[in-house]
């Protein structure tokens, strides 16, 4: 990290409850200096969607752990999961505020909207999916499997026809630090939940450690990433099939070489927008890749990027769920629709 970026202490929005005010993160500042050197371009593909006036910015920190991030356009507003606090937070998009959604969260991971726009989670500790009505009641529209609890649900998608898809490895009952330590009773399936039914399907079974997925534009490619492949971590991609039912047809997308890819999100363009890390400033931020794989640009932060979304008014604001702090940064592109 460029050290002319430490020099002052950074002014906004910080957890009340819990805000890192001393040490290395409370260094970080935006840069004074546009283009802001953190947006790297990798590839001349990439030029047109580095903003030349817009910096990263650090809009909340003071999580242990944060994930999930989600817009609300109809609310102006940002919530997110911070794993070990065992909350879903809140960022006020018109005062900068940060204040509790939901504590306990049930310690809460990923998190997607519905097509009616309701929140849909996945959570740990109840090893499940719920849904978050307009009253905000909960319902719970997975828990089980052939009579097996899930594993601990970690990322999850909500495609146009109203099926919600998701990945169910055991990072979250490995342990008593993001849910409570379990055994596991099923393999690490993704699956498909049909939205009459209420059905489970498994679509892919073969993974080891699924994590983050997404849909292209057109929701013709399921992007999966693997984060226990070996040697390293890999983002497949799969044909939809079965009239948007099933996948076929693996591939490897990326190799994640040295990185460590864990969610994303796909822009208009089909790009795919990853958090990325391995605890060095080589490596931490959001790494983006063209839809053949090849990568074109990248977000240098200060903390590894868990997760991320693209949101704003048009949807050209990406908001990056790092370790313990949500950084923003305007681009020249929008999210895919449901991402």
């Amino acid at each position: 990290m460029n050290r002319s970026r430490r020099e002052v202490i950074m002014a906004g929005a910080t957890i009340a409850a819990a805000s890192v005010t001393t040490g290395a993160w409370a260094d970080w500042a935006p840069s004074t200096r546009y283009p802001d050197p953190a947006v790297q371009v990798l590839d001349p593909s990439f030029a047109p969607y580095r903003l030349f006036n817009a910096a990263v910015e650090r809009i909340a920190t003071g999580c242990r752990w944060c994930e999930g991030p989600v817009w609300f356009g109809d609310g102006r507003y940002l919530l997110w999961s911070d794993i070990p606090n065992n909350r879903i937070l809140k960022w006020d998009e018109e005062t900068g505020a940060v204040s509790p959604f939901r504590k306990p969260s049930g310690f809460a991971n990923g998190n997607t909207r519905d097509r009616q726009g309701r929140l849909v989670t996945c959570e740990n500790i109840g090893r499940r999916v719920t849904r978050t009505e307009y009253d905000g009641t909960i319902t719970v529209l997975a828990d089980s499997f052939e009579g097996k609890r899930l594993n601990s649900p970690n990322d999850i998608v909500a495609k146009s026809d109203g099926s919600v898809w998701f990945s169910d490895p055991p990072f979250g009952i490995g342990g008593n630090y993001e849910g409570r330590k379990a055994e596991p009773e099923l393999p690490s399936n993704l699956y498909r939940l049909d939205p009459e039914t209420g059905t489970l399907t498994v679509v892919a079974g073969d993974l080891n450690g699924p994590n983050g997925l997404a849909f292209s534009p057109d929701e013709k490619i399921l992007y999966v990433i693997e984060s226990r492949a070996t040697p390293n971590r890999l983002i497949h991609a799969y044909d939809v099939v079965d009239g948007g039912r099933g996948i076929a047809n693996r591939r490897v997308a990326v190799d994640c070489g040295k990185g460590t890819a864990d969610g994303m999100r796909v822009d208009v363009d089909g790009n795919l927008w990853c958090g990325w890390g391995m605890g060095s400033d080589e490596l931490d931020g959001v790494m983006v890749f063209n839809p053949d794989g090849k990568p074109i640009g990248r977000i240098a932060l200060p903390e590894r990027c868990a997760n991320l979304c693209f949101g704003g008014e048009m949807r050209n604001r990406l908001f990056m769920a790092a370790s313990q702090s949500v950084y923003a940064l305007y681009v020249g592109t929008q999210g895919a629709v449901g991402g």
